[in-house]
């Protein structure tokens, strides 16, 4: 049975913003499926801690690009403290649902923010 994505959902996949690779991030998220084949790189530019630009490269199906995109606005000018408190359930909301069966995408969004995080943080401390 075919997944039902609704008209968010869809939008998101046909028009995705802030889509592409960002060349001079300041962390990195990389994160994937073996499962279902999705992989997410989502890049975080940060100034005084907070998320000023987020960006997504996602290999995968309609809702890793729509649940990508709509991470990197609900990441965008929040604090670091404020963007690791979004989670998958938040993605999905955003979007308006998902199908059951594609939750893991949400979920993967919300990874990949926490993994773009740490990376900063950690490319901080060695500076240090």
């Amino acid at each position: 049975m075919p997944e039902s994505y609704n008209d968010k959902v869809l939008e998101y996949f046909r028009n995705p913003k802030n889509m592409g690779k960002m060349e001079d991030a300041d962390g990195i998220g990389k994160v994937g499926n073996a499962v279902c084949g999705d992989v997410m790189h989502i890049y975080i530019k940060v100034k005084n801690n907070r998320i000023v630009d987020c960006k997504f490269a996602t290999f995968g199906c309609v809702a890793a690009i729509a649940t990508s995109s709509i991470l990197t606005e609900l990441a965008k000018n929040k604090t670091l403290e404020e963007a690791l408190k979004i989670t998958n359930k938040d993605v999905a909301d955003q979007l308006g649902g998902l199908p059951q069966i594609k939750m893991h995408c949400s979920l993967l969004a919300e990874e990949g923010l926490r993994s773009a995080i740490s990376d900063y943080r950690q490319r901080i401390s060695q500076k240090k």
